[in-house]
């Protein structure tokens, strides 16, 4: 048994035929062999395709858009970046000066640097590695041993490299650490293979000692460097291999007074440099 169909009549201006059929052929929407304007309106009314107001991103949509786009560039997914950054232009209201960054980067070639850092790690190869450095300048690297790691909001790149005297060496506190390096990955501009050898022993570390209290006891979520993670009556006490203390600091802070650093004496006196310059920051008077 067939369907009932209803019959209208249109009123509409010349040449609006037309164009009607004109969108049902590009939505592919026939009768026989020619554009059906009657299975258009049939699609509009069930809502098989969108109208009025052109789809757009808000700016909140906008803002996870563009956090999507660094964390895809650092994981070298480059071409999805592009895409993604493509569809901002298109769809995104978009000030002026976010415009020109997008565009900027969608127009830059492909950052081939970022496949080949990810090569000569695995192949073991040594690097050498241009970075420009915001309050430095441009520095130059050479990689003896690199690992990427997720810190916070973004992915950086680890290396542990010859040079111990570069102007980036801001914290002479860690002799142990001084050939580290912990570089942003949209601030890298160029890596080169050289001749010599990996370092198979990785970064340079050293071995924390934390203490966590009340509901962290139960609570702590043990982590990758980890090395024991045991708890002693009212404590849990965790040793860590830590390369960069600058991360180690921000976290501990995060967890208050339910966390300590015990040792080693530089690692607790850098945290305590910290909260020194807090205290004078908020006029809080504390003890010398």
């Amino acid at each position: 048994m067939s369907r009932k169909k209803e019959t209208i009549t249109l009123s509409i201006p010349s040449g609006t035929k037309e164009q009607l059929e004109e969108i049902a052929r590009k939505l592919r929407i026939f009768w026989g062999k020619s554009p059906s304007v009657s299975g258009l309106l049939v699609a509009i009314a069930q809502h098989e395709f969108e109208v009025g107001e052109p789809f757009t991103l808000n700016s909140t949509q906008v803002v996870a858009l563009q956090q999507a786009i660094g964390l895809l560039k650092d994981s070298g997914f480059i071409e999805q970046a592009q895409t993604i950054s493509s569809l901002l232009l298109e769809r995104g209201q978009l000030e002026l000066p976010i415009r020109q960054q997008i565009l900027q980067q969608v127009s830059q070639p492909t950052e081939a640097w970022r496949i080949l850092a990810d090569q000569f790690r695995q192949n073991q190869q040594p690097f050498h590695l241009l970075y420009a450095n915001p309050q430095f300048g441009d520095l130059s690297f050479t990689v003896r041993y690199a690992e990427i790691t997720f810190e916070e909001k973004r992915f950086y790149l680890n290396i542990w490299c010859d040079e111990d005297d570069t102007e980036d060496v801001a914290n002479t506190d860690f002799p142990e650490l001084i050939h580290n390096r912990c570089l942003r990955l949209d601030k890298i501009k160029g890596v080169v293979p050289i001749n010599g050898q990996w370092r198979h022993e990785g970064l340079d570390n050293l071995k924390v000692y934390l203490h966590f209290y009340r509901g962290l006891i139960k609570a702590y979520e043990p982590k990758p460097n980890d090395i024991s993670n045991e708890v002693i009556g009212e404590v849990r006490q965790v040793v860590r291999r830590v390369s960069n203390p600058f991360w180690l600091v921000r976290e501990v802070l995060r967890y208050g007074d339910d966390c300590e650093i015990v040792s080693p004496e530089n690692v607790r006196s850098l945290l305590q440099q910290k909260i020194r310059s807090l205290c004078q920051l908020y006029d809080i008077e504390t003890m010398t």
